[in-house]
């Protein structure tokens, strides 16, 4: 694999990575930033797979939709099946909680179940991606 597309690949985990971080500082401000936090849980999830399809050579358009990406993660690499079928659920976090409406932030906890999800996506295709490109 070329250089470049190892740190393609790199590229996409760590800032999934930083978009964990992101949630965690979230959750840890006062009053926590739960709406922010599921962002965050949300676009980790989806710069994981898009790293994993980049590994593979798989294009990508311009999406949030975690159903789509992870369809076609799962066609590569169905021992992800079980993983990515919770994290469909974090797709309307991309945009639900970012503008004013009238939904309230959830609690604290449920943001934390999230995150708890997305950290166990980034893992899981950290866990088969090549050393050279993990972060």
């Amino acid at each position: 694999m070329s250089p470049d597309k190892l740190a393609e690949v790199k590229g996409w985990l760590v800032k999934a990575k930083d978009d964990l971080r992101g949630a965690e500082v979230d959750l840890g401000a006062q009053p926590p930033l739960t709406g922010d936090a599921l962002f965050h849980c949300q676009q980790a999830t989806e710069k994981a797979l898009k790293g994993f399809l980049t590994l593979h050579d798989r294009p990508f358009r311009k999406t949030h939709d975690l159903d789509e990406l992870a369809s076609e993660c799962e066609r590569l690499d169905g021992s992800l099946g079980g993983i990515l079928d919770d994290a469909r659920s974090l797709t309307p976090f991309a945009w639900r909680f970012r503008y004013p409406g009238d939904d309230e932030p959830p609690p604290s906890a449920d943001v934390a179940d999230a995150l708890a999800l997305a950290r166990r996506v980034v893992q899981a295709v950290a866990d088969r991606l090549p050393p050279a490109s993990r972060p």
